[in-house]
Order: C-alpha cells, then structure tokens, then sequence
C-alpha cells in the first residue's frame, strides 16, 4: 500500500488506519464495480461511505488531542466498520459478489476490527491511571492544611 509521502509518518504508520484503508480500498476496486445500476443510490451509496467513514474516524480520533476523543472516534469507526461488513453480507447473499470475494472482504473486516480493538485497549491502557479499575487515578483520602492559605488571606 503505496501513501503519498516519501515515508510514513505519524497517521500513515498507524495499523488501526492501515487496515480501514486497505477495507476501503477493497469496496471501492472490487465490490462496488460488480453492484448493479439500480443500486447506485443505496447499496452502492451506503457501503462506499460507510467503508469511508471508518478510515476517515480514526483519522480523526488520531488527530484529537485528548485520549477520550481518540476512542470515542475509535468507536465510531468499529461501528462502521461492523456497518460495512452488513453491506458486504446484503451483496453476498443478493449474488452481487461471489463466496470468495465475500470470504476475502470478510477478513478484511475481522482484521481491521481485531486490529482497531487492540488499538482502543492500548489507548485505555496507556492513559494515565487506565490499569486501575474504572480507568481514572484516585486520592487516597488526604488531609489538607489550609492554615497558611487562611493566614495569607486574613492579611
């Protein structure tokens, strides 16, 4: 998979990405060339911008800059992810696309989700405080002495 740049760098590196492209790429050269005319404003519409959209998600969630919105961007994009698969199923089971096609487009999207999967583990793992229970750091109950604070007030 050639990229546009020389080398990769930064979203280009990232497997999660690689793999939603590699998806997307697989609809646009080689299921939506077999769907009929006739469904050119549905199915034809629907998996093209859902195989889009889960490249185009994490794109966006690698470029937040806040952890929390690179998984909530994750999530949008497993989901359509698991969107494009349905489409592939409604092209297989309509005859649009042969068994292996539709078993190599079905890999595809196993790999890309297994892939997007670990990504969002580790992104909850690595955020600070993400291998405690709820994923949020805690005090342990501590005493605060604001007397010094209260007496520099008081002047």
């Amino acid at each position: 998979m050639s990229t546009h740049r020389e080398e990769q760098v930064g979203l280009e590196k990232l497997l999660a990405w690689q793999k939603a492209r590699e998806l997307m790429l697989f609809v646009h050269q080689q299921v939506i060339p077999l769907l009929p005319a006739d469904e050119k404003w549905d199915l034809k519409d629907q998996i093209r911008r859902s195989s889009k959209s889960a490249m185009a998600n994490i794109a966006e969630g690698h470029g937040r800059f806040y952890y929390q919105e690179t998984v909530h961007f994750c999530y949008i994009a497993r989901g359509s992810l698991e969107e494009t698969f349905s489409h592939l199923i409604t092209a297989h089971d309509l005859n649009y696309i042969s068994d292996p096609l539709f078993s190599h487009g079905d890999a595809i999207v196993r790999e890309a989700l297994q892939v997007l999967n670990g990504y969002i583990a580790y992104l909850k793992k690595t955020k600070q405080g993400g291998d405690l229970p709820d994923g949020c750091l805690k005090e342990i109950g501590s005493d605060y002495d604001f007397s010094e604070i209260e007496q520099d007030d008081a002047r």
